[in-house]
C-alpha cells in the first residue's frame, strides 16, 4: 500500500472519528487493524470471538457500506476501500447501538454469550457509554463514509477572521476581581463536603446540598460566548472529583474506571445545556449507588480483599481456601475475620450475592432454572434451589412466578 492511499486514509478515518466521536479502524484484508483511533476501549470480555470482524464474502466494488450487528449486539457500518481496481481492505465504524436498551439486556448477553456474571457491572457502564444513534443517522454516516472512500480528497484551507482580543482579555481580568473571595471558599467548602458525602454514599445529604448550593456551581453566566465548552469542562472536572470520593469509600478501581469513562463520553457527546445539566445532577448519585452497592471501605483490609475477588470471580469456583490462596492468607484467619465483619462466613456471603444474581435472571423468565444456576456458580441446580429458598424463602419457579405476576 503506497503512501499517497495511506494518507488519504487517515485523512478519512480522522474526519468521520472527529464529527462521530465513534471507534472508526482501517482493517486489511487479512483482519488486521492498520488505523485505529479508539473512542470507546471494547472491554476485553467481548474481543474473544473476532466479532468485529467484517463479512468478507460480501465485498463488492459498488457504493455500498454494509451494516451488522454482532452476537453482543453491538453494530457497526463499514465500507470497502479500492485502489486501482484492487480491494486493500475495509473501513470499519462501530461500536454504537441503535435502540433502547431493555430491561433485561445485559442478562441477555452475558447468558447468550456465556460470559461470566462477574463482569456486569463493566458491560452495564460500557453499553450505557456507547453512542446511542438512530438508523437515519447511521445510514447519513454510511452516506458520508461511502461518499469519502470513492471521491478523491480536495484541499481544504480554513480562514480565521482576526478579533480584537483586548477587550476579551480585559472582560477576563475583570471577571477573577469581580469574584468574591467569600464565595470562592464557599464553593470550595461545599466541593469537599460534596465529595465526603459521596464517599458515604449518602444520598439524602446530597439532594439537600443541591438545593442550598445550587447557586455557588452555575459558572455559564462568566464566559457568555461559550457557555456549552465551559459546563463540559466543568462537569469533566466533576466526574474527577466524584471518582476521587467514591475510591476513598472503597468501590474497587474496576467499577470506577467504566463509570467514569461513561460520564467523559456522555459529557463530550452533549450537545445542550439541558443534557448537561441532567449529566451533573445524576452524576453524584449514580457515584452513591456504587458505594451503597460496592464499597468496602468498612472491612478491614484481609476482609475487602476477599470481597473484592468474590465479586469479581462471582461465576467460578469460590471455596474458602480458593479464595485464601487467591488473597495470600491463611483461610482459617480469613474465615475468622470474614465471620466476624460480615455477620455472615465466607461461603454464605457467595451464596447470598450469587443469589442476588439469579434473581435478575429470573425476573426476565427467558432462562431455565438450570442454565441460570450454572450462569451464577453453582454446579447442582439441587443445591441452587435449596440455597436459594434458605435465602428468599421461596423456591426458584415460586420467584419467577411471583415476579411474573408482580410486573402485571
Amino acid at each position: 500500500m503506497n503512501n499517497v492511499l495511506l494518507n488519504r486514509l487517515n485523512k478519512i478515518c480522522n474526519t468521520i472519528y472527529n464529527v462521530t466521536k465513534i471507534n472508526v479502524q482501517f482493517i486489511d484484508l487479512f483482519g488486521n487493524p492498520r488505523l485505529q483511533l479508539v473512542h470507546h476501549s471494547i472491554p476485553t470480555v467481548l474481543q474473544s470471538n473476532n466479532s468485529n470482524n467484517i463479512p468478507l464474502e460480501s465485498h463488492q466494488t459498488s457504493n455500498s457500506y454494509y451494516y451488522f450487528m454482532n452476537s453482543y449486539d453491538l453494530e457497526y457500518i463499514a465500507t470497502d476501500i479500492w485502489n486501482n481496481e484492487v480491494l486493500e481492505g475495509s473501513i470499519l465504524v462501530g461500536p454504537f447501538i441503535s435502540r433502547v436498551s431493555e430491561t433485561n439486556f445485559i442478562s441477555d448477553i452475558i447468558a447468550n454469550n456465556h460470559l461470566p456474571v462477574s463482569q456486569r457491572k463493566q458491560l452495564s457502564h460500557f453499553y450505557e457509554s456507547l453512542p446511542a444513534i438512530s438508523k437515519k443517522e447511521y445510514e447519513s454516516i454510511g452516506e458520508i463514509l461511502v461518499t469519502l472512500c470513492h471521491h478523491e480528497p480536495i484541499n481544504v484551507e480554513k480562514v480565521t477572521p482576526k478579533l480584537d482580543v483586548s477587550s476579551i482579555e480585559q472582560g477576563n481580568r475583570k471577571t477573577v476581581t469581580e469574584d468574591d473571595q467569600h464565595i470562592i471558599e464557599r464553593r470550595y467548602e461545599g466541593e469537599k463536603k460534596l465529595m465526603d458525602l459521596i464517599s458515604r454514599g449518602d444520598k439524602k445529604a446530597i439532594a439537600q446540598l443541591s438545593v442550598d448550593s445550587r447557586d455557588l456551581f452555575d459558572f455559564s453566566n462568566r464566559f457568555p460566548e461559550s457557555p456549552i465548552r465551559v459546563t463540559k469542562n466543568i462537569l469533566l472536572v466533576f466526574n474527577t472529583l466524584c471518582r476521587i470520593a467514591t475510591e476513598k469509600g472503597g468501590v474497587h478501581p474496576v467499577y470506577l474506571h467504566h463509570i467514569s469513562e461513561k460520564y467523559a463520553i456522555w459529557i463530550e457527546r452533549a450537545t445542550t445545556l439541558r443534557q448537561l445539566n441532567k449529566l451533573g445532577a445524576s452524576m453524584p448519585y449514580e457515584y452513591c449507588n456504587l458505594v451503597v452497592t460496592s464499597s468496602t471501605r468498612h472491612y478491614n483490609p484481609i476482609v475487602k480483599k476477599a470481597i473484592d475477588y468474590i465479586l469479581l470471580h462471582l461465576d467460578q469456583s469460590l471455596t474458602l481456601q480458593e479464595v485464601a490462596k487467591s488473597i495470600h492468607v491463611n483461610s482459617t484467619y480469613l474465615s475468622r475475620k470474614f465471620k466476624e465483619e460480615t455477620k455472615m462466613n465466607l461461603i454464605q456471603f457467595i451464596h447470598y450475592k450469587r443469589i442476588e444474581e439469579a434473581k435478575l435472571y429470573l425476573r426476565t423468565g427467558n432462562k431455565t432454572i438450570t442454565e441460570i444456576a450454572f450462569l451464577v456458580g453453582f454446579n447442582d441446580v439441587n443445591y441452587f434451589t435449596r440455597v436459594f429458598k434458605k435465602i428468599t424463602s421461596l423456591t426458584p419457579s415460586q420467584y419467577m412466578n411471583k415476579s411474573a405476576f408482580d410486573d402485571i
